[in-house]
């Protein structure tokens, strides 16, 4: 029996981490725990194990280098994480995001659907500059969904909306999942954020077309704004010239540099169109020019800046200016920045930031140092080949190994929170997917979209605790049009989250079934069979090019007539003739004088 357990001391081990976790105990801790109690129960059951236990107690001393060493406290990737959720909290304090649901809600509003499609697209903006789940979905429903109940919006769909909008933070950079998902694989931040960048935006393409359906199947659970409630009055037509207008000055620009520039010119040319169109809307509204109408000055002065802040921390993670630590300092000082312009940047602000960002750089650290310890022990009892040895085995090769990996993580998403599963579950999925020969960025990405489950899926979504929080529990009156309005149920949000968690289970199998969408990280491949190589014939060498008849080699050419060989070579000048060395005598012994 001792031997028995001896022998799978790795699949004990984290069924009874599973237990710990379903015992309610923190993850960090019941991690460090874990680690610790088999640790000492491996030491022991050492000689039993047939030499798969390879523990002993001076292998303790390796914590402190694993603690103190690059993969937890001198981890230059993981320090992005505080400076991405300093930057969306500043963000979410600095009215930001009342400012884009307000402006993009107007501009959506005549049609059907068009809060829900003012959620979704304001949703993936605050994805692109915060990072930050609970940020997003807390700021859009306690803005958005008043105003969606208001004027008749089904509380499942509304709350459905919110909630899914808030999780694409999960997926489009500068995601905090993707850098940890990032250096537990080993790879980039830069190529895990460039190859879910489609990914996430085709999300939000679904997301979209499923507000479309239904805008059309029930059209009665999503009605357009009524006239009285659009503020910002008609004008897309100016908008539409105003766009108009910056392309042709960005196209201009482009011509204008390239010459000078090269590769830099479109960027540089997108930058004055920018520049150009925004000083415009920002005089035409100050000294009241009427050039734009009111809805185009709106969107261009609310736009813009979190576009430029995109352009700020993705922009220059993309084209290699920046590492994604260094875009996150700067994105940081940009909310800095962009909070003070709105006159919204106070003390209080920047101490909330900071107290929530030491909360999640302390939760994320604790769980890391957890699995710190937890590792140490499971590599000691080959925990790593058991599990390798289950999923490259299983039917169906490559495919077969997606399928179980993703139902996997799909379920314990139930339970577990993403960070808990990027720490745990993904270090022992790694050196499977690798051995098979998947690429890691793709299996990450992969692994991120499906991780997005767990903020959507009861009992654990957090996305649908954070708008829970927000969300009228009891009737009151709108302060609008003096109704009252009935509160919204945790049934109505539970089933709300239903079509957008199908939605991502659709999202998953359309990146199993298309590769391209996320290894277009890479570049364009470069075929070797098409590869020539070329070396130049030497001028004055006599040497055929490669491949000429003759193996490359030339025949050697007679020396010219009275050409004495014994001498040096002359090099011009007159130089004496010199006598020719007598033979030496080998009949006497040398001499050394």
């Amino acid at each position: 029996m001792i031997a028995f357990i001896a022998q799978n001391m790795a699949p004990i081990m984290f069924a009874s981490l599973i237990v710990f976790l379903l015992f309610g105990y923190p993850v960090a801790f019941s991690l460090a725990a874990s680690g610790l109690l088999f640790f000492a129960i491996g030491v022991e059951l050492a000689p039993f194990s047939g030499g798969s236990i390879n523990l002993s107690w001076p292998l303790l001393w390796a914590l402190p280098e694993n603690f103190y060493g690059n993969r937890v406290m001198s981890n230059d990737v993981l320090l992005a994480i505080p400076f991405f959720t300093f930057m969306g909290i500043v963000l979410e304090r600095s009215g930001m995001a009342e400012d884009l649901l307000d402006t993009v809600g107007q501009l959506f509003g005549p049609i059907r659907g068009g809060l829900a499609y003012a959620v979704i697209f304001v949703g993936a903006l605050l994805a692109a500059t915060t990072g930050v789940v609970a940020a997003s979905v807390i700021a859009m429903g306690l803005i958005s969904l008043p105003i969606m109940l208001r004027y008749g919006y089904d509380r499942r769909v509304a709350s459905g909306v919110i909630a899914a909008s808030g999780t694409l933070a999960q997926i489009i950079p500068p995601s905090l999942v993707l850098i940890v998902l990032a250096d537990q694989l080993g790879r980039s931040v830069g190529d895990m954020y460039a190859g879910a960048l489609i990914p996430g935006l085709v999300l939000t393409g679904l997301y979209m077309l499923y507000i479309l359906v239904m805008s059309i199947i029930r059209p009665n659970s999503m009605p357009a704004l009524p006239e009285e409630a659009r503020t910002l009055g008609k004008g897309v037509l100016s908008l539409v010239v105003a766009l108009l207008a910056a392309g042709i000055i960005g196209y201009a620009a482009y011509r204008y540099l390239e010459p000078t520039h090269g590769a830099n010119a479109d960027i540089l040319g997108a930058t004055i169109a920018v520049v150009v169109i925004y000083v415009v809307a920002v005089a035409d509204k100050a000294l009241s020019l009427n050039v734009m109408s009111r809805l185009a000055q709106q969107v261009v002065i609310v736009l813009i800046p979190p576009l430029a802040l995109i352009f700020l921390v993705l922009g220059t993670i993309f084209l290699g200016i920046a590492t994604p630590t260094e875009g996150g300092a700067m994105g940081a000082v940009g909310a800095l920045v962009m909070a003070g312009f709105k006159r919204r940047l106070t003390l209080d602000v920047i101490k909330q930031a900071l107290a929530s960002t030491t909360r999640l750089s302390s939760f994320v650290l604790f769980i890391l140092i957890g699995a710190r310890v937890f590792s140490l022990t499971f590599y000691g009892v080959n925990g790593h080949l058991w599990v390798e040895h289950l999923l490259v085995s299983l039917p169906g090769g490559e495919l077969g190994f997606l399928i179980v990996v993703n139902v996997l993580v799909f379920v314990l998403a139930f339970f577990l929170d993403f960070f808990e599963l990027a720490f745990i579950i993904v270090p022992l999925l790694a050196p499977a997917a690798d051995k098979l020969g998947i690429d890691l960025v793709w299996f990450g990405v992969l692994l991120g979209v499906n991780m997005q489950t767990s903020f959507m899926h009861p009992p654990f979504g957090f996305a649908l605790f954070y708008l829970r929080s927000v969300a009228a529990r009891v009737p009151y009156l709108d302060r609008i049009t003096g109704k009252q309005i009935a509160p919204v149920t945790t049934g109505q949000i539970y089933w709300g989250a239903v079509p957008f968690v199908c939605i991502q289970v659709l999202m998953i199998a359309l990146t199993i079934a298309f590769p391209q969408m996320v290894m277009h990280y890479k570049g364009k491949t470069v075929d070797p069979s098409t590869i020539e190589i070329q070396v130049p014939e030497l001028p004055g060498m006599g040497l055929p090019p490669l491949g000429a008849p003759g193996g490359g080699s030339t025949p050697a050419q007679p020396a010219a007539p009275g050409t004495d060989l014994s001498q040096p070579p002359s090099f011009g000048g007159d130089q004496p003739a010199q006598p020719a060395p007598s033979a030496p005598d080998l009949s006497k012994p040398p001499s050394f004088n």
